[in-house]
């Protein structure tokens, strides 16, 4: 599986008769309904990749997926979100068993659009398949008849109005989907409390001993590794609870460190900037007076 080059679909006609499906009624946009999947090539795992965005709402399914490091076996109604070029698999009984929908939109539908630079902020398509959205009943429906919206749009007959209303309708369910997430952060509180508490431990791992002064700033990526999570669920988990984003908490946490540093101890302002993971004194004092209004050594003078 890891040496297995994906199988990587320019169009979406080229998706469409490898998942045996009808020939797509738009070229740049469709809608397919998962109980028209009746089974896959074989029984081995398949790696895919999409050059288009792909919004999946699945339940009931009884094959896995796997995206990035993450499986998920969709029991329950759920919304997936992949941008295009990112990678990722499915495997099951050679006889599928789910139900939902999907919505496919190739990046040339938005072209010369809003919505072709707005799609790319939405945090989501870079979550983890174990990040997925939950939805409940009401939401479900919701989002359901949205894409029913969609479907019927590009069914009718083109006109210059066309276009116009289908993206309305996108921007409209990607949305709803930021609003339920922002949703899912606040009610699963007990998960997200967790990861916010790790992620203290963490921090406070790496600011106390002396890996720092080998291994230098954390990054985001890094952080979002040891917790096991996508960095753009960390973030807008954090975002959601602090107002910060993962970068802006490292840094807050760096400058209590420092600060601790420089009223507790004698060393030199390049030493601690060096044990807090700075190749270079000039960028911990640049962030240190932009994050204060203050230099490391007028903080420190002011307890003198």
């Amino acid at each position: 599986m890891a040496n297995q080059q994906p199988l990587r679909f320019k169009t979406i006609s080229e998706f469409h008769d490898f998942r045996d499906l009808l020939k797509p009624e738009h070229p740049l946009v469709s809608v397919y309904n998962f109980e028209d999947l009746k089974y896959l090539n074989n029984e081995e795992p398949k790696s895919l990749m999409l050059d288009f965005y792909s919004i999946a709402l699945k339940r009931n399914a009884n094959a896995k997926m796997r995206y990035g490091q993450q499986e998920y076996d969709s029991k329950e109604g759920v919304l997936i979100f992949l941008s295009p070029g990112q990678v990722f698999s499915i495997e099951g009984n050679a006889e599928l068993q789910h139900s939902g929908w999907s919505l496919l939109i190739h990046p040339d539908f938005l072209w010369n659009t809003p919505l072709a630079q707005k799609i790319k902020q939405y945090d989501y398509f870079g979550y983890a398949v174990n990040e997925a959205l939950h939805l409940s009943d009401k939401e479900e429906n919701m989002l359901i008849d949205i894409i029913k919206n969609i479907q019927q749009e590009y069914q009718s007959n083109i006109d210059k109005f066309s276009q116009d209303v289908i993206i309305a309708q996108i921007e409209l369910f990607l949305t709803y989907a930021e609003r339920f997430y922002n949703r899912q952060f606040i009610t699963r509180k007990i998960s997200s409390h967790q990861i916010l508490a790790r992620l203290e431990k963490l921090l406070e791992d790496l600011f106390t001993d002396d890996s720092l002064k080998q291994k230098g700033l954390p990054t985001v990526q890094f952080i979002a590794d040891n917790l096991n999570v996508s960095p753009n669920y960390l973030s807008a988990l954090l975002k959601t609870h602090t107002g910060q984003s993962t970068q802006q908490h490292i840094h807050n946490k760096l400058i209590e460190k420092a600060k601790e540093k420089l009223s507790t101890t004698t060393l030199s302002i390049s030493e601690i900037a060096f044990e807090l993971g700075f190749e270079h004194q000039q960028s911990f004092s640049k962030l240190f007076k932009t994050k204060t209004n203050t230099s490391p050594l007028e903080f420190r003078q002011s307890f003198n």
